[in-house]
Parts: C-alpha cells; sequence; structure tokens
C-alpha cells in the first residue's frame, strides 16, 4: 500500500523542526498545538520512523533520521511550489505562498505599506512576513525558510543574490537641543568628542564603526541597543547621537521628542537598501511579481517611510 501524506503535514514537519517547539510551531503557522502534534504523529507513523525526540526542558528536538527527512520534506515543498507556479504561469495569475523576510531596522516603517499594496493588487498571494537581523536573513533564505528579503548590501555572501532598490547615505541623528544640532552637515571628526548610540546588530555595528575606521577614529560609544526605537528614544533624550541610513518622513522617536538628521560625508560609499535571494533559488512568478512591486515603489519614488 502506497505511503500518503500530505503538503501540509510537510509544513508542519518543518515549522517544528525549526521552531523546535509544537507550541511555538503551533503559534507561527497559526494552528492549534494539538492539530500540529498529531500531524507530527501522523508522518512518523507512516514512515515508521521517530522524527523528534521530546525533552520538556528543550522542547522538540530533531533525530538524526529528522534532520535528514526535513532536507527532503523542503525539496519536496519546494517542488510542489514550481507546480504551482507552472500553473500561475499557464493560467496567468499570481497566487501562493510568499515568505519575506525583511530586516529590523526598518520593517516597522516601510514593510507594512508595501505588503498592502501587494497584497491589494494580488488577492490569491498568502503573504508572511518574518523579521530578522542580517545573519539571519541570510541564513533564512540559505535553508529556504524564507523566499525573498529585503535588506542592505552588507556582507552578502557569495551564495546570495543582491538586486539594489536605492541608495541610503548616512545621516546622523541628533536631538534639537544637541551643539551639533542646526549644522548642515557633519564629518566623523566632528563627532568623536560626543557619545554615541550605538545600533549594536549583526553586521549592521560594523558598518556603523567602520565609518569612524576609515578616517582613523574611534567613536565615545555610550549606549548600544538593538532596537531601532529604542536607539531613537535614546538620542531624542540627549543620551548621544545616532547613526542611520534611514531618514524616515516621521523624525521624531516613539515618545514623541524630535530628531534632526544631519547628513554625514564621507568616502565610504552609502549602503544600498535592495532585495536578496539565494542564487540556487527557484524564482517563481509570484516571488518576481514582489521583486517587480519593489522595484516600481523604488523607481517612482514611493518606497514607503523614507524621504525622497
Amino acid at each position: 500500500m502506497p505511503l500518503r501524506f500530505t503538503l501540509r503535514q510537510l509544513e508542519y514537519f518543518i515549522a517544528v523542526g525549526e521552531a523546535g517547539s509544537i507550541a511555538l510551531a503551533a503559534e507561527k503557522v497559526n494552528v492549534t498545538a494539538p492539530s500540529m502534534s498529531s500531524a507530527i504523529a501522523q508522518l512518523e507513523a507512516g514512515f515508521g520512523v521517530q522524527l523528534f525526540t521530546r525533552r520538556h526542558s528543550q522542547g522538540s528536538v530533531l533525530t538524526p533520521v529528522g534532520e535528514r527527512f526535513i532536507e527532503q520534506a523542503r525539496a519536496v515543498l519546494e517542488a510542489a511550489d514550481k507546480l504551482n507556479d507552472m500553473a500561475n504561469i499557464y493560467t496567468g495569475s499570481v497566487r501562493g505562498s510568499l515568505r519575506v523576510g525583511c530586516l529590523r531596522t526598518f520593517v516597522q516603517f516601510m514593510v507594512p505599506q508595501l505588503r498592502r499594496r501587494f497584497e491589494d493588487k494580488y488577492e490569491n498571494v498568502d503573504f508572511s512576513q518574518v523579521e530578522l537581523d542580517q545573519a539571519q536573513i541570510f541564513d533564512g533564505l540559505l535553508s529556504a525558510r524564507i523566499d525573498v528579503a529585503l535588506t542592505y548590501d552588507m556582507s552578502v555572501p557569495s551564495d546570495i543574490d543582491f538586486r539594489p532598490l536605492r541608495a541610503l547615505p548616512p545621516f546622523v541623528m541628533v536631538d534639537i537641543d544637541h551643539p551639533l544640532a542646526g549644522r548642515r552637515d557633519l564629518t566623523v571628526a566632528d563627532l568623536v568628542e560626543h557619545d554615541m548610540v550605538l545600533l549594536d546588530m549583526p553586521h549592521s555595528s560594523d558598518y556603523f564603526l567602520s565609518l569612524f575606521r576609515a578616517h582613523g577614529h574611534r567613536p565615545r560609544i555610550a549606549e548600544r541597543t538593538s532596537e531601532i526605537s529604542v536607539q531613537r528614544s535614546l538620542v531624542a533624550n540627549g543620551f548621544g547621537f545616532g547613526i542611520s541610513n534611514m531618514r524616515t518622513v516621521s523624525e521624531g522617536s516613539m515618545d514623541g521628542k524630535l530628531l534632526q538628521f544631519i547628513p554625514l560625508r564621507t568616502e565610504i560609499p552609502p549602503l544600498q537598501l535592495g532585495i536578496a535571494m539565494s542564487r540556487a533559488a527557484h524564482v517563481s512568478r509570484t516571488i518576481q511579481a514582489f521583486i517587480d512591486h519593489c522595484h516600481e515603489a523604488a523607481d517612482t519614488g514611493n518606497l514607503p517611510g523614507l524621504l525622497v
């Protein structure tokens, strides 16, 4: 009798394998934990193997067999996506799932509006977004946990394809009472005698510090945070200056205080905002539609949240 399983069961299996917990995976894909647990049990019974080791303190840990199975399960789902894409090509439609990774530094003011426009145009696309740092984005693309990502061109590995959308030169953020407030532009030399609030995220912090190293300086770091909203609030309340490549439409902090954005003159090339994909990934019709959507927004000066 042939073994029968569903693509949904494989999706649940992969979700648990990545989350390390049935409860966390169930929350992520918006199903009940018993439903997910039942799907995993059916897979194990059908294949006659143990895919997970259940440990109360460690959640659900993939067995060696499970680690091999999850690789093949991803390949099966990728093949299914290609079949779906073939159908889309013949019918001229854009549909199916789209998993978009978003860099945490700008997701809050750019992605929701960009996503809203896309979903209004393509109502049959099941769009999901994941907020990640740069290292997690590359890992997610290479492991096929996400299809495409909006991010910067920082430390891009050779097996990632990066397509730029817009150049983002650096700005110095200061509160309105800061000694540097009101300046038309600044250099790194102007900053070294003042406290800095560093956005301390993988790859991002290396970029900000490189602006100083290139000119033989070191910043006087007073505060570190991995959250851009916290960085803005610290800067707006006088704890130091910050550096950002995003001059946003809203030039205030979450507590309502105003910030000034002053151009930073440097020989370091500006960051590029763009779209990243694994070079080995299949570019489906749905993925291409999203890429085109982003390019159209950038080319017409309509990337949400950014001043032109």
